[in-house]
């Protein structure tokens, strides 16, 4: 097989680099940063476009009819398949420059510190001000493991991305008061926390993909004063060239599941599984939103209505907590980063608090 240049790692061959940048103009320079500047300003247009090109797509070129299970999927798939790719390129790009500025231990010691528990709880801070849902999370944690972020540590941040946010916290303060909103907060970001922690004692580097370890272990220490700006732009373009090339049919075989069941799984089903007061509510019900796709906000006026037909809000909790920390398709996006054994052990811990939070809901509400 041919091997792969490490290309994603620009400074672990400085040398070989500052031959290809020495020879540059200074204005050379100064037109990447206009180039650099109108795309990044394209890609806000065109992101911000998706949702109503995906509309026009499904329900005008493609004449599905609206609110059709086939035109929900069909839309979703759409509008996600290039978000999430678009939100990859754009957050490995500033994650490839941002790691020239620092060596892989010193990467480490900034999140993990001299405590890795005090690293589960900045990296779950993290999560909570990044507004992702499960998948478009995956590109910070390809980030955060590639640049040597502790296994654990990362994982912190990927469950809290997409589990707490504020928007959610606003829809569940406005739709079920303050106390309910604040016992989301706490347990989600507690779940993150001690799952992390967790995972991260039980030491399992080894059962990251292999590509990604030899990206760890290729990042050599090198002088990061010594990379010229030209460099650092060359290691965000690699670095995207590299992953996205690695995980983008993983992306989008990981949304096509999502939209199938988005477009096909019915509320009242689930609706009368969970409102049933049996043990095995609570674990049915995570069972159910593992399969599904959405995030914190999306899924909270699902969350609405099951309990307005009569749900009890443990059970209701917890599903909504699977559906965004544990979902099918952020699985398959992972399965491209993490081997079969530490994605069992991520879904068995995440599980289990979620399971404890969804019977302690029911027990005291």
């Amino acid at each position: 097989m041919k091997e792969t240049q490490n290309i994603n790692c620009p400074c672990t061959d400085s040398n070989s680099l500052s031959d290809k940048t020495t020879t540059k103009r200074p204005e050379n320079l100064l037109l990447k940063f206009v180039l650099i500047t109108v795309g990044v300003g394209l890609w806000f247009i065109i992101y911000r476009q998706l949702s109503s090109f995906s509309s026009f797509l499904t329900y005008k070129v493609f004449s599905i009819q609206q609110g059709s299970h086939l035109g929900e999927a069909v839309h979703f798939f759409l509008y996600d398949t290039p978000k999430v790719l678009m939100l990859l390129a754009l957050v490995i790009f500033g994650v490839g420059i941002i790691r020239t500025f620092f060596t892989p231990e010193g990467t480490r010691k900034i999140l993990a510190g001299k405590r890795e528990s005090v690293g589960n709880v900045l990296a779950a801070l993290l999560g909570i001000v990044t507004p992702f849902c499960s998948c478009s999370a995956v590109p910070l944690f390809i980030g955060f493991v590639t640049a040597g972020v502790p296994l654990g540590v990362t994982l912190s941040f990927l469950i809290a991305a997409p589990m707490v946010n504020e928007i959610a916290l606003v829809l569940l303060y406005g739709l079920l008061g303050w106390k309910i909103a604040g016992l989301y907060l706490v347990t989600g970001l507690l779940i993150a926390i001690v799952a992390g922690w967790i995972i991260g004692k039980l030491d399992m580097d080894a059962h990251i993909e292999d590509w990604v370890r030899e990206m760890r272990i290729n990042a050599a220490d090198v002088p990061v004063n010594t990379l010229s700006w030209s460099q650092r732009l060359y290691a965000g373009k690699a670095a995207v060239v590299d992953i996205v090339g690695k995980v983008w049919i993983y992306v989008i075989a990981g949304i096509a599941v999502g939209a199938g069941i988005h477009g096909y799984v019915p509320e009242g089903f689930m609706a009368s599984i969970m409102g049933k007061g049996a043990w095995w509510s609570v674990p049915a019900a995570v069972i159910i939103g593992i399969p599904m796709y959405s995030n914190a906000a999306g899924i909270v006026p699902v969350i609405h209505a099951l309990l307005g037909k009569g749900a009890a809000l443990g059970t209701v909790l917890a599903f909504m907590m699977s559906v965004i920390a544990l979902s099918l398709p952020e699985m398959v996006i992972l399965r491209k980063v993490l081997k079969p054994k530490m994605i069992a052990v991520f879904v068995t811990v995440v599980g289990s608090g979620i399971l404890l939070v969804g019977y302690l809901f029911n027990l005291i509400i």
